[in-house]
């Protein structure tokens, strides 16, 4: 890989987060996502983001699949909204993203040769909001919900996103989904922590299904089931 090229730096709400670019020595060119000088995804390989939705569409009923509701968070490189648009099985497609400018990426920008296809799908609708703000307010429920807008529940990429990982939050998760909905939860490493937290809060069927990675620990998505007798 050649030195990054910093395509567009831009400071937010949330801090700054930036697009780099990357070309490598077989032509190739990927595109890294940086916030708050922590480094977030690259277009170089989407196994753990395709496995994020994967892993929620077959852990739903056979008879529920067809059609299902999802809401990922966030937009990212887009490898998980395109991934969702290629599977005729999902209904609602919807992407919460809080950052104005990684929207722009993909709608106007380098990320678009990613997402641009998904972007046109009627079944996809993208919300420019704070996700976990999102889970907390709105009355919208969903069939499974793909959550990876940090690099793991014990690694967030700002402070505020802590509380979606806790009691509070995992409520507020559970509320967004209909009875027997899926929450899926992507890391950069197992979280045992993050499990008992999953069972406290309600959910069963908690596992956890690892993604291999060239060096050190597996990818992780995190699975929970949001009972089907649970309240709202």
């Amino acid at each position: 890989m050649t030195s990054p090229v910093t395509l567009d730096r831009r400071e937010g709400p949330y801090g700054e987060v930036v697009l780099r670019r990357r070309d490598a020595e077989d032509g190739s060119t990927h595109y890294e996502i940086i916030a708050n000088g922590t480094f977030l995804m690259d277009t170089s390989d989407g196994r753990s983001e395709r496995l994020l939705v994967d892993a929620a569409m077959d852990a739903l009923p056979e008879q529920r699949r067809p059609g299902a509701s999802v809401l990922i968070g966030g937009l990212g490189v887009g490898f998980s909204l395109a991934h969702a648009a290629a599977d005729p099985r999902w209904g609602r497609i919807a992407v919460a993203e809080r950052e104005e400018a990684i929207i722009d990426w993909h709608r106007q920008g380098p990320l678009a040769g990613v997402s641009g296809a998904a972007l046109a799908d009627p079944r996809t609708v993208i919300l420019h909001t704070d996700l976990v703000e999102y889970v907390r307010t709105s009355p919208d429920t969903y069939d499974a919900l793909c959550l990876d807008i940090d690099n793991g529940p014990d690694w967030t990429v700002t402070e505020d996103n802590e509380s979606l990982y806790s009691a509070e939050g995992l409520a507020a998760c559970a509320a967004r989904l209909k009875p027997g909905g899926i929450l899926a939860v992507w890391s950069a490493q197992p979280s045992a922590d993050f499990e008992g937290s999953l069972r406290n809060a309600g959910f069963s069927g908690v596992r956890t299904e690892e993604i291999p990675v060239a060096r050190g620990v597996p990818d992780v998505v995190h699975l929970a089931v949001r009972p089907a007798g649970s309240p709202a």
